[in-house]
């Protein structure tokens, strides 16, 4: 089962790291591991990569968060692999990325001299764009036929769990996601309430918004702190922020 039906596939700048993706999960297939093993492992990766920020070890960190963004793609493809999907791993993803985002961008701020406000700001600025990305990127999913429908647009109650997995863990997950990406949800949602009506989007509209995708953010991340611009990185995120409005005002004027 793929993401989308491929006509509405299209260049995902933030996806770079699925053919690793692939290839792990390939590897995985017929083992024991599942794909909940698989998040917990990007989720280390991730404080490994933090780790190195702190220690002054850019390139590695910046070798760990692309690792992790490969790693990432590994557990929705080990899933697909063998056909379990399920909203704990969905949700645990997730929660993983939020939490991981908070700890790179506090680490920068500890090991630079960005002030902790202007880091807070630059973390709320990475999520709001995420979740523009992932709103306009799960219409998409939910529209196309034969599509993945595990992330749902409008997302305000706990799902019905699928087999293999139990509706108490669902429900406790699904809280806890509330609670942390609730806030982003309605911003975006009050920015633009007419979206989810829109038959689909142009391949051309979701290559220019994957530039907000997660795996994008994080390879800014990557470039920027080896070649000595740390100090640039959260001003950056900040700033970036303004193409959000960019992209939703061509959603609403070209796109029905």
């Amino acid at each position: 089962m793929s993401k989308l039906a491929v006509q509405d596939k299209f260049l995902d700048l933030s996806d770079y790291g699925r053919s690793f993706g692939k290839f792990f999960a390939l590897q995985l297939k017929n083992t024991s591991f599942t794909p909940i093993h698989v998040t917990l492992l990007f989720g280390f990766t991730g404080i490994v990569a933090i780790y190195s920020i702190l220690e002054g070890y850019y390139y590695w960190s910046a070798f760990f968060i692309l690792l992790k963004s490969g790693i990432d793609a590994a557990d929705g493809e080990l899933a697909r692999l063998k056909k379990t999907p399920s909203y704990s791993g969905r949700y645990l993803d997730s929660i993983f990325d939020i939490f991981l985002n908070f700890g790179f961008l506090t680490a920068i701020c500890y090991v630079s001299n960005t002030t902790v406000w202007l880091s807070f700001l630059a973390f709320l600025s990475i999520q709001l764009q995420g979740t523009l990305y992932n709103y306009y990127y799960v219409i998409l999913r939910t529209k196309s036929v034969g599509g993945d429908a595990t992330s749902k647009i409008f997302e305000y109650k706990s799902p019905k769990a699928l087999p293999g997995e139990k509706q108490e863990v669902v429900n406790f997950l699904f809280k806890i996601y509330s609670i942390v990406y609730g806030g982003f949800d309605k911003i975006i949602h009050f920015l633009d309430k007419e979206a989810y009506k829109v038959k689909t989007f142009p391949n051309w509209f979701m290559t220019l918004l994957s530039a907000y995708g997660l795996g994008f953010q994080l390879l800014i991340i990557a470039i920027m702190l080896p070649i000595g611009w740390i100090e640039y990185i959260v001003p950056f995120f900040v700033i970036y922020t303004v193409f959000t409005f960019v992209l939703i005002g061509i959603r609403k004027k070209y796109i029905a």
